[in-house]
């Protein structure tokens, strides 16, 4: 009863509101209607493996890249495009502190799940960050979007098997670039762990494949059996 009441109370006091754009909404964390319609949800004909989005209509198909058998995980699903719309979302959570944002993230990645069987994941691991960068920053922006995830799913969480030497930013690499930057930080510190699991990584943006490819090599090479994706957004370029 008292929590009933302290929670209508704060509601009285602070409305919920679209963390967006400030209008009126019914739940709080939730977008309102006229945000949630300005993102590029991938919603329609997708790779079936990595998730890429299709211009038509068709079903059960993979793309060029997955058909070549260069996929950078088992399967991979994104909630939407990496677009104006959703870098106005993604930079603020990732590098400003708005880590409110990671509600609705969460949210719409635990939909993009909907037309996989997560029966045989044994545990959730959010895409870790190098202990100077985690300083500096005060969260892993994947950690915020795994924990939700993780609990809506019924699953634990991996936060410390994985440890993950720190390299400079990718921002404005190529893909080449990206993959040489990226090789050889991931190291597995609890193998007895990863063993013959099927993991599903967690993190906000892919956008060359690079990041998951290498930590699923890292993961591999542990002895992991599977090794999977999600992300609230991805690049999307002509394939």
């Amino acid at each position: 009863m008292v929590s009933k009441t302290l929670k209508s109370l704060l509601e009285f006091l602070f409305p919920p509101a679209c963390p967006l754009c400030g209008a009126p909404v019914s739940i709080h964390g939730e977008l309102c209607g006229d945000c949630w319609t300005a993102f590029n949800w991938i919603d329609g004909a997708k790779c079936v493996r990595c998730g890429y989005p299709f211009a038509i209509d068709v079903d059960d198909a993979m793309c060029p890249v997955c058909a070549s058998g260069k996929c950078e995980l088992d399967w991979i699903r994104s909630a939407c495009v990496y677009d104006d719309a959703s870098r106005m979302a993604m930079l603020p959570f990732k590098h400003s502190g708005r880590i409110s944002y990671a509600h609705f993230m969460s949210r719409a990645m635990i939909w993009a799940l909907r037309d996989i069987d997560v029966s045989d994941i044994d545990f959730i691991m959010p895409v870790p960050l190098a202990r100077r960068r985690l300083f500096h920053r005060a969260y892993n922006q994947a950690t915020l979007l795994a924990r939700p995830i993780a609990r809506t799913l019924g699953l634990r969480l991996d936060y410390d098997s994985v440890r993950r030497k720190y390299r400079r930013d990718m921002g404005h690499l190529n893909s080449r670039q990206r993959a040489q930057n990226i090789h050889g930080v991931f190291s597995v510190v609890r193998p007895d762990r990863i063993r013959g699991k099927n993991i599903l990584l967690v993190d906000d943006v892919m956008t060359s494949g690079a990041t998951f490819s290498e930590l699923r090599r890292a993961l591999i090479g542990a002895g992991a059996a599977n090794v999977y994706g999600v992300t609230f957004c991805r690049v999307v370029r002509s394939v």
